[in-house]
């Protein structure tokens, strides 16, 4: 077979070039991270903000050469638990990465909610108090479950304008930033200045700010799922993944150094909305007040209604194919959604809020260190499972990683996946409950198919077909 037939054979429409490709991956990675948690990576870390955020860069780097090489391989809209299933075979496996990315877009989604509640009420000029801004969170992710309903198709369009609406915003900070440092507002002796909380080494205050920092940088993976409707992907995918990743990494860095040089850092992470209190800072005769916080709820919105229809339509294939409970499958008949599905995770993403708010203050650094932690699990089975599946063969040209990046890149996944790193360990708990609640309802399926030869195991190249 030549290697155009081999990229060809897909039935899905080729539609994305390199721009549009590039624009997706722009658009999935930024959102809710920057948005929401420069304040709490400063907290830990004090003016070095940005130091955190390269070294997620770095690490979201090695983990995307293995993702260019499996991606480039299997061309197919599957994502890690096909490239785990293909390593390694393991029916179990396979079923706990793909409910872990399923649980990863729970807590993102969870931890959007709140972004955009915080956001909604300084919109609105109200000094929100922290029950009133969980209380927008439930409300925000009802309204998620009602579109969810209904049924949405997510279009590249659509992503590329509120690409550019997430851009715009962090572009407004970067540009007001500088406009206000060139005024002599800035005080740049904090940008590199360590202020590590009394009982954290810097090592251990940098790698605690980095696994939640690594928030940030998710999104990329998500781009494999477009491997079918993409041109030429082994050639266009390298470079556009790559030269996305970089430019997210400045746009990161750049926005932390204005934050920090402009805001003193126990007020940054003092704040739900860190980035309106940069820009009502940097230029407070412009009406920035309603301006930021209507920009940032674009930003965080998209990315809880794209997680919580990523994280219905996963329970719901994995339902279909007897690894879940039948009643996860059921699909209303006028609406064509998947309505137990939808009703199922709305229910945990409810409970998600409501538990991290009542037991920790800060919200939305535990859940979007709880959503870090699960990827950085999936990403370290991903960076082994490209050097199993070498001796793979496959007939078309695909990119090859370097040996020594992906085992990096195995390492620092699971380094950052271990308690050295001194994360919140609610956020353990929240990734524990989770997980077992899948093990439970899998080994309950299982008991009710036990008659069965053979027994139902999960095919994730076909998961989310319809």
């Amino acid at each position: 077979m030549s290697t155009q037939d081999s990229m060809e054979h897909t039935p899905l429409k080729r539609v994305m070039g390199p721009k549009l490709l590039l624009l997706f991956i722009i658009g999935d990675i930024l959102g809710t991270g920057v948005y929401a948690l420069t304040g709490q990576v400063a907290a830990e870390v004090g003016g070095a903000a940005w130091a955190p955020f390269l070294v997620a860069f770095f690490v979201a780097l090695l983990t995307a050469f293995s993702y260019l090489e499996l991606v480039t391989k299997y061309p197919r809209a599957a994502g890690a638990a096909l490239y785990v299933h293909k390593a390694f075979g393991i029916h179990f496996l396979t079923f706990i990465v793909c409910f872990t990315v399923m649980c990863s877009g729970l807590t993102s989604a969870a931890t959007a909610s709140r972004a955009f509640s915080a956001n909604l009420f300084v919109s609105l000029g109200m000094d929100a108090d922290p029950t009133l801004v969980t209380l927008g969170a439930l409300g925000f992710m009802l309204l998620v479950m009602v579109i969810n309903f209904r049924g949405v198709s997510e279009s590249v369009k659509a992503n590329v304008v509120l690409t550019l609406i997430e851009l715009s915003g962090l572009l407004l900070v970067i540009l007001l930033g500088f406009y206000a440092i060139s005024g002599g507002q800035a005080d740049f002796s904090r940008v590199v200045a360590f202020e590590t909380p009394e009982n954290k080494s810097v090592f251990l205050a940098i790698t605690s700010a980095t696994a939640l920092a690594f928030f940030a940088m998710v999104g990329f993976e998500d781009s494999v799922n477009m491997a079918e409707e993409t041109h030429d992907p082994h050639r266009i995918f390298p470079k556009v993944m790559l030269t996305g990743l970089g430019i997210t990494a400045v746009i990161y860095v750049l926005v932390s150094i204005c934050a920090v040089a402009l805001i003193p850092v126990g007020e940054l992470a003092a704040s739900s909305t860190p980035l309106v209190l940069v820009v009502k800072r940097a230029a407070p005769g412009l009406p920035m007040e309603t301006i930021m916080p209507i920009i940032s709820m674009f930003a965080v919105a998209n990315s809880a209604l794209i997680n919580m229809m990523m994280a219905s339509r996963l329970l719901y294939g994995m339902s279909r194919q007897g690894v879940l409970p039948k009643f996860l499958s059921y699909v209303h008949t006028r609406t064509r959604t998947p309505w137990s599905a939808i009703l199922f995770t709305t229910a945990l993403a409810l409970g998600l809020i409501i538990l991290v708010s009542a037991s920790n203050s800060k919200a939305i650094s535990a859940l979007g260190g709880t959503t870090a932690l699960l990827l950085l699990a999936v990403f370290a089975f991903v960076n082994i499972a490209v050097l199993v599946l070498r001796r793979d063969r496959v007939q078309h040209e695909h990119f090859r990683a370097n040996t020594l990046l992906s085992v990096l890149g195995a390492v620092a996944c699971v380094f950052l996946v271990t308690p050295l790193t001194g994360r919140d360990p609610i956020q353990y708990q929240v990734a524990g409950w989770l997980l077992a609640l899948g093990i439970v309802m899998w080994g309950i399926t299982l008991l009710v198919h036990r008659k069965e030869k053979p027994l139902p195991h999960l095919d994730p190249e076909h998961l989310t077909d319809d």
